[in-house]
Formats: structure tokens, C-alpha cells, sequence
């Protein structure tokens, strides 16, 4: 099945990627690689001689959207960021279980693409999910992992997810900027500084067979993960709240001894919200 309902909606997604693309602050290459799941496209930033960082990008949307966050750390590191297969971009449409085995699998073909042993990965939302996965399948292959406002471990109260799920699924059929900017303010911390984000959001909503599932890993899946772990966690993030992802990240990653909350952010973090989680991960990746 098709990542989009349509061919046109594909195309409308495209044009927000490469909107978002052109609107980094940092220079990026781009190179596809192979994978079990078929070909992944893959966006590069920083000097080819620094550290490599594996950069995952959150669900339902684009990667340059979510690499724009940790564009600051090009200065100094490597970012290799994939278009997460069976997502919105240029990867593969496959879109595995995400309880199975397949993202493990197809990180691991990313790291032996780029000849890494292992790295440091930062996943945001979604992204930490997948994260989560390869720290079940292969954690020797994971140096540490910063988890930004992070899928895999629960979700919010059900009322408040209904509402939001309301919501979306009415301005998919009634696309009005009433309803959609009931959805931004509900997820998005300053839903009127960024365009990326409000024509990503209203393309994803109308365009894409939206993922319902987060990754996630339990804690004996977990067992034999031990590499540093770094929280960041939005204080009104309706999808992932602190009380609920903080001592679940607890039980299950022992090594989770860095948790830094936000204040006032919600899901999609504000520029703000952005610098600070960088220079955290700066620091955490510095150790």
C-alpha cells in the first residue's frame, strides 16, 4: 500500500520536503543507499570528517523539517539523517511492523552502508521509536541515543488524543484553516513562526495513509542495551506528556539518567525549544 491516497498528494508532500530542504541553514548532500526494505534516501550535513550522528526524523513527516532542529550541531558532527522508510519523503515505502523486527534491521543496513561499527543517534518522536527498535535488535551498534519528545513509550490520555484525532480527521475532509489551526495549537509551541511546519502538517493530514502505531521496545527486549541515554521531553506535549514517558523510560532503560524537561513546549518544539535541545545534545554527545 502507498505511503500516499494519491499521486497528487505525493507530489503536494514532495514540494513541503523540498521547501523544507531549501530553507536549512546548513549545507546538505543527499545519496540513496540499499536496505532490506529497498532503497533509502539519505540527507548528509556537516564535515565529512566529523563524528557521525544518526539523525531520525518523527512520523507523518519530513525529514528536513526535523533535521532543521539539529542543524547547530553540523558545525561539529557528521549528520547522516534517513528518510525513515514507509514515511512521507524518498525512501522505500515499505512500512514495517513497528513491534517487529524490520526498523532494527534496516538501521543496521544503514550503519554497514556508511562502514559505522556503531553511533550516536538522536531520535525525535517517531524516530526515538525507531531508535528503541535497533536498541532490541543491535544494541552494541547505538554509542548513546538522544530521545526528543519521544515515541515508544506511551501516549497522552485518551481524551486528549481523541480530540486531537478529531480534529485531524475532520480537516482531511473539510480542509479549513479553522480546523487546522485547532491542530496546530494543539501540537505545534509557536504554530505561526515556522511555514514549514504549518504546510507539512495540513499536507500529511490531507495526503498521507497516516501511521496510528510508535515503536517501541520492552524492557527485557531491552536488557542488554546499556549506552548513555539523553530525554527530552516537551512540558505540554499532548501526544508523549512527561509523567507518563519519564518513569516509563525509567523502568525500562536503566541507563536513562539524563532527562531534561521543556518548559512550555508542546509536541513540535518552538526555535526556542529547538537551540536548547541541541546544545543539550551537544553536551550529552561531548561526554
Amino acid at each position: 500500500m502507498s505511503v500516499y491516497r494519491s499521486a497528487a498528494g505525493r507530489r503536494v508532500l514532495e514540494a513541503c520536503y523540498e521547501d523544507a530542504l531549501a530553507r536549512l541553514d546548513v549545507d546538505v548532500t543527499e545519496r540513496f543507499v540499499d536496505t532490506w526494505a529497498g532503497e533509502t534516501h539519505v540527507l548528509c550535513a556537516g564535515p565529512t570528517d566529523g563524528q557521525p550522528v544518526i539523525v531520525f526524523h518523527g512520523g507523518n513527516a519530513t525529514n528536513p523539517m526535523t533535521l532543521s532542529w539539529y542543524a547547530d550541531l553540523a558545525d561539529e558532527y557528521r549528520l547522516i539523517a534517513p528518510d525513515t522508510i514507509g514515511q512521507p519523503g524518498y525512501s522505500a515505502e515499505t512500512r514495517p511492523d513497528p513491534r517487529g523486527e524490520g526498523y532494527g534491521a534496516w538501521v543496521v543496513d544503514l550503519l554497514d552502508a556508511f562502514e559505522l561499527a556503531s553511533a550516536p543517534m538522536i531520535g525525535t518522536s517517531y524516530g526515538a521509536g525507531i531508535v528503541l527498535r535497533t536498541a532490541a535488535r543491535a544494541p552494541d551498534r547505538i554509542d548513546r541515543a538522544g530521545l526528543v519528545v519521544p515515541a515508544g513509550f506511551g501516549t497522552g490520555s485518551i481524551s486528549t488524543m481523541a480530540k486531537i484525532g478529531l480534529c485531524s480527521i475532520a480537516y482531511r475532509y473539510v480542509p479549513s484553516d479553522r480546523l487546522l489551526d485547532r491542530v496546530l495549537a494543539s501540537i505545534v509551541t509557536d504554530p505561526d513562526a515556522d511555514p514549514v511546519v504549518r504546510e507539512t502538517v495540513a499536507a500529511s493530514l490531507r495526503h498521507v495513509e497516516l501511521e496510528r502505531e510508535f515503536p517501541t521496545a520492552s524492557a527485557d527486549e531491552l536488557a542488554d542495551f546499556d549506552a548513555p541515554v539523553a530525554l527530552s521531553l516537551g512540558e505540554e506535549d499532548p501526544f508523549f506528556p512527561p509523567d507518563v514517558i519519564e518513569p516509563r523510560a525509567s523502568d525500562r532503560l536503566e541507563s536513562a539518567d539524563r532527562v531534561g524537561i521543556l518548559p512550555g513546549e508542546k509536541h513540535v518544539l518552538s526555535k526556542r525549544g529547538q537551540k536548547r535541545v541541541a546544545d543539550s545534545i551537544r553536551s550529552f554527545l561531548s561526554v
